[in-house]
This record gives C-alpha cells, sequence and structure tokens, in this order.
C-alpha cells in the first residue's frame, strides 16, 4: 500500500500537513506514516537525566500523535502509523523514505512567517531533487477548507 509520510513535530504548520496527508490517503486509499524525529541536543546530560527526558520526549510524541491519529481514524477512516527515531530530522527522513517501499510521497507544511517555509522545508527542498518519491509542501496559512476541496 503506497503511504503518504508526514512529520510530527511542534510547528504550526504540522496541522495542515497531517490534514493534507490524512485527506489524500482517504481519497486515494493510501496510508499515512507520521515520523517523529527526537533531536540529539537534547540529550547532552548525564546517562540517567538522558533516559528520562528520552522517555519523557517519547511520552509526549505519542500523546501528541494519538490526538492526530483518532482524527485521522474517526473522520478520515486511516490508521496511521507513528515512526519515533532519534537523530536529525533531515536525515531521518531520508533514511525512512530510502528504506521503505510503502513510502510514496512526502508531505511538509510551510510555515508562513517572514523567516521563510521553516527548517525542514528548506533543507528537504535541498535534497528533493535526489529523493526517489515526490515532495508535497502544503502552505501553513491554507484553511481548512480549501484543503478539502484540493484533496
Amino acid at each position: 500500500m503506497r503511504k503518504f509520510l508526514v512529520v510530527l513535530d511542534d510547528s504550526r504548520e504540522c496541522l495542515n500537513a497531517m490534514r493534507f496527508a490524512a485527506l489524500r490517503a482517504a481519497h486515494t486509499g493510501a496510508g499515512v506514516t507520521i515520523l517523529s524525529v527526537i533531536p540529539p541536543e537534547e540529550y547532552q546530560h548525564w546517562m540517567g537525566v538522558a533516559d528520562l527526558m528520552r522517555a519523557e520526549a517519547r511520552e509526549r510524541i505519542e500523546a501528541h500523535f494519538e490526538v492526530f491519529a483518532k482524527w485521522m481514524r474517526d473522520k478520515q477512516g486511516v490508521n496511521p502509523d507513528l515512526v519515533i527515531r532519534e537523530g536529525d530530522p533531515v536525515t531521518e527522513i531520508l533514511k525512512l523514505v530510502n528504506e521503505s517501499d510503502e513510502i510514496g510521497v512526502l508531505v511538509l507544511g510551510a510555515g508562513s512567517d517572514k523567516s521563510g517555509p521553516g527548517p525542514l522545508v528548506t533543507q528537504m527542498s535541498k535534497n528533493a531533487g535526489g529523493l526517489p518519491i515526490p515532495v508535497t509542501i502544503v502552505p501553513g496559512e491554507m484553511s481548512k477548507e480549501r484543503l478539502e476541496r484540493i484533496t
């Protein structure tokens, strides 16, 4: 089954990327894989503290994922998968895309403030030419109604 890969992070634009991926998956009979990456700099402490912080980060991610997963299941009939990795987000996205034959589209949300579309969109755009799949960039300010119309 083809799947849309979407990145779960703390950005505002993540919500539109999630919506787009779920709506497209529902309309095309595809699935959704949600990737969340824990940056390595969060664990530059003593071993016991690092283990505790890692466990807390995973709990936060799982709780955040469950909110999106419930909406996707209840409203779109899509049951997403969660993948949690540790490391550099771009590196982990590229690894997952290359490891999985099921992932067919990477969906990213673009920020709309003056600082640009966001570091992930900027970095992934530089790698887009070498990816084995297309990248869809969803505007962070696009309305829910507009997203529903175009998907």
